[in-house]
């Protein structure tokens, strides 16, 4: 139920508007899409809040075990916040407290993971 006087077509507290929802047919086509979606939509805040809430990561969080190869993949390729999308996905962590805050490192320690399960080679 939306909010009295809240702006129309906006997250609340966010200033976001709503994706609609994506469906193509093939899932790494439809995550392309959202990581660009994403991208281009989470303006400058450093936030990872922010950044997760977005609507594009959540539809991409949404994707399930579907998204975790292509998730290592793009952290591989371009280390970016995608440590809580995984961890949403999988209910497991691998990264090491030392490591918090450095996307490289926590790149590095998803891929590994990856690999031990036998989601990339």
């Amino acid at each position: 139920m939306p909010l009295k006087n809240a702006p129309s077509g906006t997250d609340v507290g966010h200033n976001i508007t709503p994706l609609p929802y994506v469906r193509e047919g093939d899932p790494r086509q439809r995550f392309v899409r959202l990581v660009g979606e994403w991208k281009a939509g989470r303006g400058h805040s450093s936030k990872l809040k922010d950044l997760a809430m977005h609507p594009a990561y959540q539809q991409i969080i949404g994707m399930g075990e579907s998204a975790v190869p292509l998730l290592l993949e793009e952290m591989k390729e371009r280390p970016d916040q995608w440590d809580w999308a995984l961890r949403a996905i999988t209910g497991d962590d691998p990264v090491p407290h030392e490591s918090w805050g450095k996307l490289t490192e926590i790149a590095a320690a998803w891929n590994a993971w990856g690999k031990e399960r036998g989601y990339i080679n």
